[in-house]
């Protein structure tokens, strides 16, 4: 699978935008500001239907405009497919694959996989739990449509249940229907630490591979899975915390206040973890992603790189680009210096200048050996 086109209309800082992406390495080049992550977002958001920035619909938009649309050609399996998204202000965005409207945008989960990688990927494990379960939650949802569902059910029930603690305080008559949502909590709250569970055990051994070959076989990293309850303790921790919850006003209990650990050679990164050491096992991590998307999908991602390679040293640098390898990839940088340097195949490379796009694939340029 992979991207042949995208189109956007009033989106970010473009008015009006074609770009024709080659099977491979296509670089976006220009100085900070100018739009070049507005193209990886819109090409996330179009696959995914979240920006990866967590942007509402309403701030996408251009300045001046009600709604934007993005038009994304994807080939898949040998047939050309189309995806159409109009974002609006004040209302869902709304979303066609192949002129034909989805009731919901859930619906757009797993018809194509894409990872995007950015600088603040590289914080993930220095960031708190919120950052990696919505690592977890991200690759699943676009791998299994019954993960995705179970997660939308359940964060329905839990803002449902808190809510309703909010207004046991003025109305204590309404603790006899806690019950109700406490059993839909679990019902889907077990489910989601089920997939996470054996989400963690496929990706662990790929990541350790990874991150001994980038340490230089240093380091051997370990990842583990912390959730907030096991499966058969769900229902009755759920019930010792009743008191607790009321007072609070929250729910203290589920897959909401899952984590993960990260140890490399005995130590937690999260705490012990040097910058360099962390960077490097969260690199690990993304990079492992490729991996099981190929394995769970018998497909290959396509895969996002925003100005990632400028954070890293020679050495990692060089383990992704040989990462990229028949990966469809969207690179933006700076410069094209790095990659003339490491004399890579550069199949098409446009330049970036304040919301205009340059075609500069030219045939007398020519950045392969």
């Amino acid at each position: 699978m992979y991207i042949k086109k995208i189109k956007l209309c009033d989106y970010r800082n473009y008015e009006e935008v074609e770009l024709s992406l080659d099977k491979k390495v296509n670089i976006l080049y220009g100085d900070n500001a100018q739009g070049k992550t507005n193209i990886l977002e819109s090409i996330y958001l179009c696959g995914t239907t979240k920006s990866h920035r967590g942007s509402k619909d309403k701030d996408i938009i251009r300045i001046g405009c009600d709604e934007a649309h993005i038009k994304m050609y994807v080939e898949k399996e040998g047939l050309e497919h189309y995806i159409d998204m109009h974002l609006k202000k004040n209302k869902s965005k709304g979303i066609a694959i192949n002129g034909i409207p989805i009731k919901k945008s859930s619906e757009l989960m797993g018809f194509m996989n894409i990872i995007f990688f950015s600088p603040e990927d590289l914080n993930i494990i220095k960031n708190g739990p919120s950052e990696r379960r919505k690592f977890i939650d991200m690759e699943l949802c676009q791998l299994s449509s019954i993960y995705l569902d179970n997660l939308s059910r359940y964060n329905k029930v839990l803002n449902q249940r808190n809510h309703l603690l909010r207004q046991i305080k003025s109305n204590e008559k309404l603790i006899d229907t806690l019950s109700v949502w406490d059993e839909q909590l679990v019902k889907y709250g077990i489910e989601i630490i089920k997939a996470r569970k054996n989400f963690v055990m496929q990706i662990k051994d790929m990541a350790d591979g990874i991150h001994n070959r980038l340490t230089g076989g240093k380091e051997r990293l370990s990842i583990i899975y912390e959730p907030d309850t096991d499966t058969d303790l769900f229902a009755d921790k759920m019930k010792k915390n009743i008191e607790r919850d009321m007072y609070h006003q929250y729910t203290h209990c589920g897959p909401h206040r899952d984590d993960l650990k990260f140890v490399a050679n005995g130590m937690d990164l999260r705490t012990f973890g040097s910058q360099g050491q962390k960077r490097t096992a969260a690199l690990s991590l993304k990079l492992s992603e490729i991996e099981i998307v190929k394995n769970k999908s018998d497909d290959v991602p396509v895969l996002l790189l925003d100005d990632v390679l400028s954070e890293l040293d020679r050495k990692r640098q060089n383990y992704i680009l040989k990462c990229i390898e028949n990966v469809q990839t969207i690179i933006t940088c700076t410069g094209l210096e790095e990659f003339i340097n490491y004399r890579m195949d550069v199949n098409r490379i446009y330049r970036v200048e304040n919301g205009n796009i340059i075609d500069e694939n030219r045939s007398e340029v020519n950045y392969g050996y």
